[in-house]
């Protein structure tokens, strides 16, 4: 069964802050920080690109790993399909870069729920192989893509930017993949969408339609109990819920419709805002750093993307 061997994830320079939002919107810095929960948090800066990121991170990755550039045959860039240039590849890029020169390499657009959809496709192609070894590159521009001059944007405006990179194994690695069940309810497909400005995309919502969070909720559990049930697991046997940090007041519902202490999560939204995809890889490093998993632990990451797309990957501890 394939497992993650190892990941890292990477911030910008840059800086998103509540007052330039303030300054630019004419929001209340008070309605702001609602949203935000944080003064400031990571997000790209003049010259900063996703893909350099990625980049870096996959570096680190392979020179803690000792895996070869030739060992590698699949390489994978995740994220909105906003990529740092138009009618391109950063996957290509990324792993020319990085020596990677014998590999498949594409782009899965499903938004933030882009990298848990790799995860799984790459898992799947190894399984098939059963040997060898595949780069997943998590790496998107959200805080760019908001127009922070648009008080109607005001949900938008913890969008911050950060990186992941996840090498995966056909063999036995730090964390097993068990299972990962997904599900998209095409109902919400309009209510987010991007709009050409003279400057770039920025993302635009729809009037305001009442349900979403119910959606959030009703999505997640019935994901959580179909993995649950394909992994002979209960509820109480689940170590960790890590979570897309995109609404603080819908993660606390989640966890309380499941009958999970907080304390089985993580909640950092005091220090950074919504990063994307690499969100439950910075919950990951975040409770490994801290020593907050064992041998054996089942983890559960709980990724959600416009679209609007659930997913929940379960992953065991074997550090």
């Amino acid at each position: 069964m394939s497992a993650i061997a190892d990941f890292a994830v990477r911030y910008p320079a840059g800086r998103v802050d509540v007052q330039d939002l303030h300054a630019a919107s004419g929001v209340p810095v008070a309605d702001i920080l609602a949203v935000t929960h944080a003064p400031g948090f990571p997000g790209l800066g003049d010259g900063e690109a996703a893909w350099e990121l990625t980049r870096d991170a996959a570096r680190e990755v392979l020179d803690r790993t000792g895996v070869a550039p030739e060992q590698i045959g699949t390489v994978i860039y995740a994220g909105s399909g906003q990529w740092d240039r138009p009618f391109w590849s950063p996957a290509a890029k990324v792993a020319h870069a990085l020596g990677i020169e014998q590999a498949h390499c594409f782009e899965v657009g499903n938004f933030c729920n882009a990298g848990a959809a790799a995860l799984q496709i790459a898992g799947d192609r190894l399984d098939a192989q059963g040997s060898g070894y595949a780069l997943i590159l998590i790496g998107d521009r959200l805080s760019r893509l908001v127009d922070r001059s648009d008080p109607a944007s005001l949900d938008l405006f913890n969008f911050g930017d950060a990186a992941a990179a996840v090498l995966v194994t056909a063999g036995p690695g730090a964390f097993t993949l068990v299972h990962s069940a997904m599900r998209t309810d095409g109902s919400w497909a309009d209510y987010y969408h991007g709009e050409h400005r003279a400057d770039g995309v920025v993302i635009q919502q729809e009037p305001h339609r009442r349900g979403l969070a119910d959606a959030y909720v009703e999505n997640f559990r019935n994901l959580v109990d179909r993995t649950l049930r394909a992994a002979g697991a209960k509820l109480d046997d689940v170590a960790l819920l890590l979570i897309n940090h995109g609404d603080k007041w819908m993660h606390q519902r989640l966890m309380a419709a499941l009958g999970l202490p907080e304390e089985k999560s993580v909640f950092a939204y005091d220090r950074q805002g919504h990063m994307g995809g690499a969100d439950t890889l910075i919950a990951l490093r975040e409770v490994v750093d801290a020593g907050r998993v064992r041998e054996g632990d089942l983890i559960l990451l709980a990724t959600s993307a416009m679209g609007f797309s659930w997913g929940i990957t379960a992953l065991e501890c074997r550090l």
